[in-house]
C-alpha cells in the first residue's frame, strides 16, 4: 500500500503512504495522501490490558515512509494526544480526510460527520438517537451500517454509539467490543482528570 498510487472514482490521482503506530490497543495503520486521512486499522495485535506496561497509556510511531509529513502528521499528533494526554477543547486539530465515503451527501456521510461533529469525548450516542440527529429515525439499522464502513475509526468516534439499553455494542464485526470497552473506560478516565 505504501507509495501505491490510486485512483477513486471522482477523484484525482494521490499516493497512499501509511504510518504504523503502536498504542494502547495494539498496532495502528494510518494510510493517507497529501489530501488527507484515507484509512485507520486497529490491528488487534495485543489485548488492551496487556498494554498497560506504562504508568500512561502511549502511541508511538513504529514504521514511516520518508516524506510522510502534512494529514499524516497530522493524524499522528491527533492519535498521540488521544492516547496520552488529557483531553481539552484546545487539543490538536483533526486531519483532513480523503475518503469517499466521507465527501459527498450519502446518508452514511451525514451520520459520520453527525458523529464527528455532535459526540464529544467522553460522551455516548445511541445508534436511534444518532439516526434522528443525521435526519431520518427510522434509519437505526443504516447508522449500523454507517459504524461498520467507518474508514477512520478513532478520529470519526464510533466507539461512542451504543445501544438504546446502555449496552455498548458491536465494534468492528464483534472481534473488538474489548477495544470498545477500552476505548469507552478511557475516555472517562481521561475525561474526569
Amino acid at each position: 500500500m505504501d507509495g501505491r498510487a490510486t485512483r477513486k472514482q471522482g477523484e484525482s490521482q494521490c499516493t497512499q503512504k501509511t504510518i504504523s503506530l503502536l498504542s494502547p490497543l495494539g498496532k495502528i495503520r494510518v494510510s493517507g495522501c497529501e489530501n488527507g486521512v484515507h484509512t485507520i486499522q486497529i490491528l488487534m495485535d495485543v489485548a488492551p490490558a496487556e498494554r498497560h506496561d506504562e504508568p500512561r497509556p502511549s502511541c508511538v510511531v513504529s514504521e514511516s515512509p520518508g516524506g510522510a509529513g502534512g494529514e499524516l502528521q497530522r493524524c499522528v499528533e491527533w492519535l498521540r494526544a488521544y492516547f496520552g494526554e488529557l483531553q481539552t477543547a484546545g487539543g490538536p486539530p483533526l486531519p483532513a480526510f480523503h475518503h469517499p465515503a466521507l465527501q459527498g451527501d450519502t446518508f452514511s456521510g451525514r451520520v459520520l460527520r453527525t458523529l464527528l461533529t455532535e459526540v464529544k469525548f467522553g460522551e455516548t450516542v445511541s445508534y436511534k438517537r444518532l439516526a434522528e440527529m443525521a435526519g431520518n429515525p427510522r434509519a437505526v439499522r443504516a447508522v449500523g451500517g454507517a459504524m461498520r464502513r467507518n474508514p477512520v475509526p478513532l478520529l470519526i468516534p464510533c466507539h461512542r454509539v451504543i445501544t438504546s439499553s446502555g449496552q455498548s455494542g458491536s465494534y468492528m464485526g464483534g472481534k473488538g467490543n474489548h477495544l470498545k470497552q477500552w476505548l469507552l473506560s478511557h475516555e472517562r478516565l481521561r475525561g474526569d482528570g
